[in-house]
């Protein structure tokens, strides 16, 4: 009998930006219940403390670092934090992002650069410092380098309104691709998830308007995605069992841009 493998991140380091809220605080409870120890990294100090203490409660291995990832002296504080507290970083989730749902003819200068630094200067920021140190730990030969970006299906759909959100999206799926190339050689898999739309804290409201319901009845299966339906491609993109995964976007939508 062949033997089913199981998606067990014990041993592994895992460091997660955007981590506070929404998808980014489901996946720092899923790494840690799987066996991670897990760096959580966001701007909200207090939230990312909560959120530790409740991962501790449970039996796993946290710790919270304020970040912001458009910075990079901030991002080698924290993973020198990672290291200070678990070692070397093996698992690098660049989740960290904000929303711009202003029409392009009225969106302002700064808005469009605060999106960038974040979306895509950070995503960069984060997998190239995780990149350096794992490097230097001897990811050529043991090869367990994981680094895992969150993208969206907006890279290669098409929403009036998120033209600069979209742009970055579409620049870190490219980024993603090349970086995975560049990285064969080193023992570090780069891929991207691309989720379609749920509900989180950033869209709720506009999804309980008429025309955000119209937009769900719109969906080929006229509903939302869930943040459940990653939890399984999350999991085996940052175990072991991805060891010939690299430089690929996986889209999970419900169909949605079908």
């Amino acid at each position: 009998m062949i033997a089913i493998p199981a998606l067990d991140l014990t041993g592994r380091v895992a460091l997660l930006t955007g981590a506070s809220s929404g998808i980014g605080a489901r996946w720092a409870r899923l790494l840690a219940a799987a066996g991670a120890s897990v760096v959580l990294c966001a701007r909200r100090a207090d939230a990312l403390q909560n959120l530790v203490d409740e991962i501790s409660a449970a039996g796993g291995k946290a710790i919270a670092v304020a970040t912001d990832v458009a910075s990079e002296a901030s991002i080698i504080a924290a993973y020198d934090a990672a290291e200070a507290a678990f070692g070397t970083v093996d698992t690098i989730i660049a989740n960290a992002g904000v929303s711009g749902d202003t029409p392009a003819l009225k969106q302002s200068a700064e808005e469009m650069d605060q999106t960038i630094g974040i979306n895509l200067r950070g995503v960069m920021l984060t997998a190239r410092e995780g990149a350096r140190r794992l490097i230097a730990s001897g990811s050529p030969d043991h090869e367990r380098g994981r680094i895992v970006i969150t993208c969206s299906i907006t890279a290669f759909d098409v929403n009036p309104g998120l033209a600069i959100y979209s742009a970055t999206k579409a620049g870190v799926m490219q980024l993603g691709k090349v970086l995975a190339r560049e990285w064969i050689r080193k023992g570090i898999n780069v891929n991207m998830i691309c989720p379609g739309w749920i509900r989180t804290e950033i869209n709720e409201e506009w999804f309980d308007t008429e025309a955000g319901q119209r937009q769900i009845e719109g969906f080929n299966r006229r509903r939302l995605s869930l943040d459940s339906d990653l939890d399984v491609p999350l999991l085996w993109l940052c175990s072991d069992l991805s060891r010939g995964v690299t430089g690929s976007s996986v889209v999970i939508d419900d169909g949605q841009t079908l």
